[in-house]
C-alpha cells in the first residue's frame, strides 16, 4: 500500500488519482527492432523502457513490457518518392502512440471512426527510425553537409553549402540509364575503360575512326575522320 493512502489530504489523494491515471497512456518510447515485414511495411519490436509492477505487499519489481507487433514503419515519404532502409532486427526506433485506435485506419486508409475506443494504447504505436543510443551512434558525422551514408561514413552522398555534391564509394559507383548525360566541364583523374557500344567526342567515334594524310616516316598524320 502507497503510504501517502493512509494521509488525509484531497490534494494529495487527487495528485495520486492522476498520476495513476497517467500511467495508463502511452506517448512515446524508445524500442529494438524484433523483426521486419517489409511486404506489410511493419516490424515488431521490443520496448527498451521496463514497467513495474507492484504485488498486494507493496513490493515493486521491474518487468520487460510485451513485444509490440505490427507496428507501421514512417519512411520519409510524399509526393510520389520514398526515402526506404533495410531496417533490421537490433535497429533502434521512436515508437509514437496514437491517441485513438489505428485499426481501420491502418486496413482501408482514409477517413473512418476508430475500430475500438482505446486511447493511447501499446496497440497503436507508429516506429519512426531511429533515435540512438550512445553504444550505437554514428562516428565522424559532418557538423556543414547534408549526407545519405553508411554507418562507417566511407559510402555516402553530400550536399554542401557552398554548392557541391560530392558521391563517395568504398568499392563502386554504377551509374544505369539508356541515356546519361554530362553537362560541363570533365576532369579525370585515374584510368578511364570503355567497353561495349563506341564513344563519340566531336562528331569522331572512338576506336573505329581514320586519319587522313597518312605516310611513313616520321612525319604527322592528318586530322581524324568518322
Amino acid at each position: 500500500m502507497d503510504r501517502r493512502e493512509r494521509l488525509d489530504d484531497p490534494e494529495e489523494s487527487l495528485r495520486m488519482a492522476l498520476e495513476s491515471y497517467a500511467s495508463q497512456l502511452w506517448t512515446a518510447l524508445p524500442a529494438s527492432v524484433v523483426s521486419v515485414n517489409l511486404a506489410a511495411q511493419t516490424i515488431s519490436v521490443q520496448p527498451t523502457i521496463q514497467g513495474s509492477v507492484a504485488d498486494p505487499s507493496g513490493n515493486v519489481r521491474l518487468v520487460n513490457l510485451p513485444v509490440l507487433v505490427d507496428v507501421p514503419l514512417v519512411w520519409p515519404k510524399a509526393g510520389g518518392f520514398a526515402l526506404t532502409f533495410p531496417v533490421a532486427a537490433g535497429d533502434e526506433v521512436l515508437v509514437v502512440f496514437s491517441c485513438r485506435c489505428i485499426d481501420s485506419w491502418w486496413q482501408s486508409g482514409g477517413i473512418g471512426a476508430p475500430a475500438e475506443s482505446r486511447m493511447h494504447d501499446l496497440s497503436d504505436g507508429f516506429a519512426i527510425l531511429a533515435p540512438t543510443s550512445q553504444p550505437k551512434k554514428l562516428s565522424n558525422v559532418s557538423s556543414t553537409n547534408v549526407q545519405l551514408r553508411n554507418y562507417a561514413g566511407d559510402t555516402l552522398v553530400e550536399i554542401t553549402p557552398d554548392g557541391k555534391a560530392n558521391i563517395t564509394g568504398a568499392s563502386e559507383i554504377n551509374l544505369t540509364a539508356p541515356v546519361i548525360n554530362l553537362t560541363g566541364t570533365m576532369n579525370l583523374n585515374g584510368q578511364m575503360t570503355q567497353s561495349g557500344g563506341s564513344m563519340t567526342i566531336g562528331g569522331v567515334t572512338f576506336g573505329t575512326h581514320k586519319h587522313t594524310g597518312v605516310q611513313t616516316g616520321g612525319g604527322t598524320s592528318g586530322g581524324p575522320t568518322n
